[in-house]
């Protein structure tokens, strides 16, 4: 098939995920597509594998909406994508900036992202479905998060906290009464997620305002990611992948795997918060962890590419049979591994 080709402006061009979306959108084997990238580093990767690049502000900057809607006339993309999930909430919330200058927004329902990036909010919301989800207490004094730490079974089990607005692991740890700091010093990388509630409680004593933080129930058991395209609280399409292995708080390693149990919660998350465009919802032990309402790190197939399909989709190019046909060319046997990889230039 021949389609017309396409024009993308493309944000948060340097995001660990970028080069890899990059490659694939371009290897769609349907069309041309054309990306201009922006971003708010000048090194960012996507300046070296996009057509075109632009600096803006960074999302929380109130000068980025503007940049970006000059990048926007500039260029006339058929497609804004939005990749960062620090700014998919803005983008969202003046979708019609974009979409006046003739840009097809994927971006919206600003409200579901607000809960959807805030884990708090998110819990409390998807409590009223219910869908499983670990044990959670919203400690507001010190005292409180020792005596919920307990409440939950340390120091006979480990328990864990963090932040309920962070990316890639900032502010999450697991107190546990087993730390071997002499092991961790001589055996361990200087990253560890493990530390003792006294540890804590030295730590936090006196901290003013005490910091917003999330006690919960610690799941040991494997993560399991639904990612999937949504289209006004409805999934359209979807994939399941594990998480293999970590590294500084990064995922490196996933295989699809599949889990229709996971796929009918999710809709049901989905459903709930009225989720548009991509997202990617965690769970771990059955139990519902988080959501990222963005692009993610998704297991590519030659044929089955979440965010190609994405916007095919919202360009109107892919009806019913279309959605299932591509659905079922998802396989269960792919696996992915991430690397670092280089690129050169002179000033």
């Amino acid at each position: 098939m021949n389609l017309p080709p396409l024009k993308l402006v493309l944000t948060a061009a340097g995001c660990p995920g970028a080069s890899t979306l990059i490659r694939m959108l371009k290897a769609n084997g349907e069309r041309e597509i054309s990306i201009h990238g922006v971003d708010v580093r000048p090194d960012a990767v996507g300046r070296f594998l996009c057509d075109g690049f632009s600096l803006v502000p960074a999302g929380a900057s109130p000068e980025y909406i503007p940049a970006l809607a000059e990048v926007v006339a500039r260029e006339r993309p058929d497609v804004l994508f939005v990749q960062s999930s620090h700014e998919i909430e803005i983008v969202a919330r003046h979708r019609r900036v974009f979409e006046t200058l003739g840009a097809r927004v994927l971006a919206d329902g600003a409200g579901g992202i607000e809960i959807a990036g805030n884990k708090a909010l998110m819990h409390a919301a998807c409590s009223e479905i219910p869908v499983p989800q670990p044990q959670l207490i919203r400690p507001a004094t010190l005292d409180e998060l020792v005596a919920g730490a307990h409440e939950l079974g340390y120091p006979n089990v480990p328990v864990c906290f963090k932040p309920p607005v962070a990316k890639g692991s900032r502010g999450f740890r697991i107190l546990s009464a087993e730390v071997d700091r002499v092991h961790e010093l001589l055996h361990e990388r200087p990253i560890n997620r493990y530390m003792t509630l006294p540890e804590l409680e030295g730590l936090l004593r006196g901290v003013q305002p005490f910091p917003e933080l999330m006690l919960m129930e610690y799941v040991d058991a494997p993560e399991v990611t639904v990612d999937l395209f949504a289209d006004r609280g409805a999934v359209v399409f979807h994939q399941t992948r594990t998480r293999e292995e970590f590294l500084t708080g990064l995922a490196m390693a996933f295989k699809t795997i599949d889990r229709p149990d996971l796929v009918d919660l999710s809709r049901k998350v989905v459903r709930h918060l009225d989720l548009d465009y991509f997202q990617s919802i965690q769970w771990i032990g059955g139990k519902l962890l988080e959501i990222n309402p963005r692009v993610s790190t998704f297991v590519y197939q030659e044929d089955f590419i979440i965010p190609y399909l994405g916007i095919k989709y919202a360009l109107g190019e892919l009806d019913a049979e279309g959605v299932a046909l591509a659905q079922s060319k998802v396989r269960f046997s792919r696996r992915s591994v991430r690397y670092y990889d280089q690129v050169f230039w002179d000033e």
